[in-house]
């Protein structure tokens, strides 16, 4: 069984007002299982100021988890899907072939905005199949040796999220009260990684605080947890498909990147149209050398 590596995160910009930590992709991982993409954005005080404004966008190849801690954020895609996300809540969407979307703070918003944004890779039998949007209010709680655990996706702790998934992973909140160590049981076959949105944590033996993400090889059986703390499990079985990220497509070709961007820049109903009159994101630039797919390592 391999040690568990630390993998620290780095701020990137969030439209023109915010500022989030991703910690995937990351140098040395870009995936965990088919986890692909992982920002934390927050606490951040947003009284008398926009908070959230992300115009519509399109996505290709994958599924978005939104899940909140504090605050409040309005979805709405080229579905016609619009809904309000608030904590506990888990806004889960396919972009399968294409789709577009938007996320903003509602004009009467709760002060503080703190979240995690996450990406699944869909695999190759689902990545063309039509977009789909879940929002989901009643998610399986479990309470194991004093751990408070809330599946948002796939199962643990002998619940399973009735959200939909096309592989075998899981996406958990995890609360631990600084009571003595405790052990939740996790699928051996499974890489998992952790990271602590609030206080700070020890993950088998090894200490974890916000802004940065613990991997976890195959092979544990166990999680053994310490602290007091607020954290967030992801895991699968490892990718062995190899990816081309790029923007917000997750693609196996260069090719396939660069159709979409022109589709998206063309207004094609690939990705249809946002309601609520916003000014879609304009793509960027193409690199000038061509896209490579990457191994889980790469």
């Amino acid at each position: 069984m391999s040690n568990p590596e630390l993998l620290e995160g780095r701020d990137v910009p969030l439209g023109r007002h915010s500022v989030v930590r991703r910690t995937l992709p990351n140098k040395t991982r870009r995936t965990v299982g088919a986890w692909c993409f992982l920002d934390h954005f927050g606490p951040e005080e947003v009284t008398g100021r926009p908070g959230m404004r992300v115009p519509p966008h399109p996505h290709i190849g994958l599924q978005t988890v939104t899940w909140l801690f504090d605050g409040e954020i309005r979805h709405r895609d080229s579905l016609g899907s619009d809904e309000l996300i608030r904590p506990g809540q888990l806004n889960i969407m396919t972009s399968g072939r294409g789709i577009a979307h938007s996320e903003d703070s509602p004009a009467a918003k709760p002060p503080l905005l703190h979240g995690l944004q996450l990406w699944v890779a869909l695999p190759e039998a689902a990545r063309w199949q039509e977009p789909r949007f879940e929002h989901l209010e009643d998610l399986p709680i479990a309470d194991v040796a004093g751990v408070r655990i809330t599946v948002a996706v796939g199962s643990l702790a002998a619940v399973t999220s009735p959200a939909a998934v096309h592989s075998d992973l899981v996406g958990a909140e995890l609360r631990i009260d600084g009571g003595t160590p405790a052990e939740i049981a996790i699928d051996p076959a499974f890489e998992h990684a952790v990271v602590v949105t609030d206080g700070a944590a020890r993950v088998d033996g090894v200490e974890v605080t916000p802004g940065s993400l613990l991997h976890l090889p195959e092979g544990r059986a166990a999680l053994r947890l310490e602290g007091s703390a607020r954290l967030f499990l992801i895991g699968g079985v490892p990718l062995d498909e190899e990816l081309v990220m790029w923007w917000n497509f997750v693609a196996r070709s260069h090719e396939e990147i660069v159709a979409a961007r022109e589709e998206w820049e063309a207004g094609s109903a690939r990705f249809g149209v946002v309601p609520g009159g916003q000014e879609p994101l304009p793509a960027p630039a193409l690199p000038t050398t061509r896209l490579l797919p990457r191994h889980r390592f790469s």
